[in-house]
Formats: structure tokens, C-alpha cells, sequence
């Protein structure tokens, strides 16, 4: 479907106009103690960190190891973006930079997606909303824009998102239900 603006004209005039209240831990969607199939999954960046940095809990590891994973280009940009944080002169920094590099290698290919500029554009909506109504600090708007382009962009594969980032996706859920996410701790 191409990019149309009425479209996200008519998402801004239906969204929310008011602060959204974070919803009781019990009525989300948490991963299972058991691994089990069902829909692919759409890594969330967090994912990746708690890969590198060996605290991905084991229901999370056999949850990845059972379903079809895919990976977003959002993903990619946001763990390139702490590759240019990292200082070069500190020695600490290169085994990270390598360790990110394999993982980005690592994505097949086949399973890697760019959005598109229908996400891209809705995307940017509904940050604009969240950043109005939530009055998100600066910084807090680029990674509320990261996070809508990645949950939209699960809605147009049809997957799930797995994250940890309770707070901004159970408000992204709250303000488009048909989204799926599953939700862990670390």
C-alpha cells in the first residue's frame, strides 16, 4: 500500500488526546516459563543488549530458538548509534564494537526489514502524540520515535515484538490493540 497522508491524518484526529496510564503488570503479555511456538518475533534493541551483555534470561533464549526471529533496520541503527557513543581510545570499547559487528552479521539477511514510508509516516504520528500527551523529554522523543517505528513495523510483518520496555510499549499497545507484544525481565 503507498503512502497516503489522509491516512495518518485520520490516526492523529482518533488518537489519543490525553495522558495514557501505564497499565497493572498482570494484565500484559509476559513470555511464558515455557518456551513455546507461535508467532515471529520482531527483536526490540533491548533484546540485543541483554544478548551482549550475557543477561538474556534462558526462557527468553529457548523463546528464540523455537520461534522465527526477524530483526529491524531500527534495531541495526540503534546499536550502530552506540557503536559512534563508544570512545575508540578506550580499550574496553573495541571488544564491544566487535561483538555488536558479529551480531549484525549474524542477521540473515532474509529476515532483516526496512519500513517503509507508510510506517515510517504513522510512526512519526503516533511519536508526536505519545511525546504531546506522555510530555516526553527531549531526549526521551527520538527513542519514543525508535520504538513506534518498530511496533508499527511488527504490525505490517505480523509479528510479535519481544522486549522488556514495559512503559513504552504497553502505551503503544494501549493506542493501537491489534499490535502484539510479549513482554520479559531481565
Amino acid at each position: 500500500m503507498a503512502f497516503r497522508f489522509k491516512d495518518t491524518e485520520r490516526l492523529w484526529r482518533r488518537g489519543p488526546s490525553t495522558r495514557l496510564v501505564r497499565r497493572d503488570e498482570n494484565l500484559l503479555p509476559f513470555v511464558c516459563e515455557q518456551a513455546e511456538a507461535g508467532s515471529s518475533l520482531l527483536l526490540d534493541t533491548c533484546v540485543y543488549i541483554d544478548q551482549l551483555q550475557e543477561k538474556i534470561p534462558s526462557t527468553i533464549a529457548d523463546l528464540i530458538a523455537v520461534r522465527q526471529v526477524n530483526h529491524s533496520a531500527v534495531a541495526v541503527q540503534e546499536l550502530m548509534y552506540a557503536v559512534g557513543a563508544l570512545d575508540p581510545a578506550d580499550p574496553r570499547s573495541g571488544p564491544v564494537v566487535d561483538q555488536i559487528g558479529r551480531m549484525i552479521e549474524g542477521m540473515p539477511r532474509h529476515r532483516l526489514h526496512t519500513p517503509d514510508t507508510e510506517v515510517l509516516a504513522k510512526a512519526a504520528v503516533y511519536a508526536g502524540m505519545l511525546s504531546r500527551n506522555q510530555n516526553y523529554a527531549r531526549d526521551d522523543r527520538r527513542r519514543a520515535l525508535n520504538d513506534c517505528v518498530l511496533f508499527l513495523q511488527a504490525v505490517k510483518l505480523g509479528c510479535t515484538v519481544l522486549t522488556r520496555n514495559i512503559k513504552d510499549f504497553d502505551l503503544l499497545l494501549q493506542m493501537c490493540p491489534p499490535g502484539r507484544v510479549l513482554f520479559y525481565r531481565v
